[in-house]
């Protein structure tokens, strides 16, 4: 696919992984719809060419629609929203694993169905899922909830892409291993152990440092414009399961 002028829908697109992948799709000719549910981070994308920001909750269904509906022929859909949760099954929180559903999962099933029925009128499509090594991938210690949800988005990645590969709609999967990220910040403060945490997290790292986020943007880039690759996980995580 030539991603010259074609429409890129990406969510959580006001940092991380998100924000590094606008960038890229804009770079790639795309033009971008930026969509995140924080108004202050998504404005330092306004004015940037080709890319046009919209709030969103991806927990809102009737918001999901709105947006998809707004956005005109969208080509790619990018679905990055998501949260990790700490704990292993007997720390899990029921609510804890019902919001990872939401968000992780739920959401992305939300995108999707809001964004299939104009791909299929167009008999082309592709559609990229954030999952993580951290699923049905590899077992990683106190992350039930993540990896549940997790392992839940390669199975959907799966259904879809089987359901479509004859309808020009291709449907893959991202696995990461460990990117750097606010939120990874976020993880290593609450430890109370900063540098330890980050330590522990580069020393699992077999290519001997964690990923930046420009690097799973390359990634998804390749995907979207791959027209012979559909219900495949790409793993992305610097040998971690190799």
């Amino acid at each position: 696919m030539d991603l010259n002028e074609k429409t890129v829908f990406i969510t959580a697109a006001a940092q991380g992984i998100g924000l590094a992948s606008v960038q890229a799709f804009v770079a790639a000719g795309a033009k971008v719809v930026a969509t995140d549910i924080n108004a202050e981070m998504l404005k330092q994308l306004e004015g940037t060419k080709g890319v046009t920001t919209r709030l969103l909750n991806v927990l809102d269904k009737a918001a999901v629609n709105e947006a998809i509906a707004e956005s005109g022929h969208i080509h790619v859909l990018f679905n990055c929203a998501g949260i990790v949760h700490n704990g292993t099954i007997l720390e899990m929180q029921d609510d804890d694993l019902e919001f990872a559903l939401d968000l992780n999962v739920r959401a992305q099933i939300r995108t999707i169905r809001a964004v299939l029925p104009q791909m299929l009128e167009r008999g082309d499509g592709s559609i990229i899922n954030m999952a993580t090594v951290a699923s049905s991938v590899k077992c990683v210690p106190n992350r039930a909830a993540y990896s549940i949800s997790k392992a839940a988005v390669i199975g959907l990645t799966k259904s879809v892409a089987a359901d479509y590969v004859g309808k020009g709609i291709r449907v893959n999967a991202i696995a990461p291993g460990t990117v750097e990220s606010p939120s990874l910040h976020e993880r290593w403060e609450a430890t109370g152990d900063f540098e330890g945490a980050r330590k522990a997290f580069i020393a699992r790292q077999p290519i001997g440092r964690i990923a930046e986020p420009g690097e799973i943007a390359d990634l998804a880039v390749y995907i979207a414009c791959a027209t012979y690759t559909t219900g495949q996980v790409h793993v992305i995580d610097g040998g971690w399961t190799g």
